[in-house]
């Protein structure tokens, strides 16, 4: 009773964090002197936030995608991808994704909310979906796109202290961003952006 009685409680938090509503991002957040269009046209996408308990805390699932892939190869990524015309909702988009890329069945899920959008350099508007695993859960990475699944604790990424911003050069010019590094997986990008965000969401 008294773990139900945690997971309800930890459940319930996050519900009324996600209901809070919250400034979207974008991978320009960092550089204020890019003008972006207010014409531009976004394509919208989703992705999945999967929480699960393990070993007695919340944790968050996250992908290492494939090295052989031409965009962002051997990246940190949440399942997720574009929006399709066949997809009910942006709810749906995002559990399609995961079933696609980690296996992960959609009856196994109960959607919590969803965190602010965020936009990315390669123009899409993606909405993360934050979601509780509530089964037994034994990933089966998609061949050729995922390399790895991994879990890190949610008490890691919701730590404001955890996070760090640096800098590469990317098309001719200084790109900087968010990083929230944990063991030998490098977080970072639109990944780090979004968990930020949900820190910052917890946080309020």
């Amino acid at each position: 009773m008294q773990r139900a009685a945690r997971v309800t409680s930890d459940l319930d938090n996050i519900r009324m964090a996600l209901a809070r509503p919250g400034p979207a991002s974008s991978d320009f957040d960092l550089h204020p002197d890019i003008k972006l269009s207010p014409d531009r046209q976004l394509r919208p996408a989703a992705v999945l936030v999967p929480l699960f308990y393990h070993e007695s805390e919340l944790s968050v699932i996250l992908t290492k995608r494939s090295s052989a892939l031409k965009h962002h190869p051997g990246q940190i990524a949440f399942p997720g991808g574009k929006r399709d015309d066949a997809d009910a909702s942006i709810e749906a988009a995002a559990l399609r994704e995961a079933h696609e890329e980690i296996g992960l069945q959609a009856a196994s899920v109960e959607v919590l909310g969803n965190l602010p959008p965020h936009e990315t350099v390669t123009g899409f508007l993606v909405t993360p979906v934050v979601a509780f695993i509530s089964d037994t859960f034994t990933p089966t990475p998609e061949p050729g796109e995922v390399e790895e699944v991994f879990s890190v604790p949610l008490k890691h990424v919701t730590d404001l202290a955890q996070y760090r911003q640096q800098g590469r050069i990317w098309q001719g010019r200084m790109r900087n961003y968010e990083t929230v590094p944990f063991g030998p997986y490098y977080i970072w990008g639109a990944t780090a952006r979004m968990l930020r965000g949900f820190a910052e969401l917890l946080e309020t």
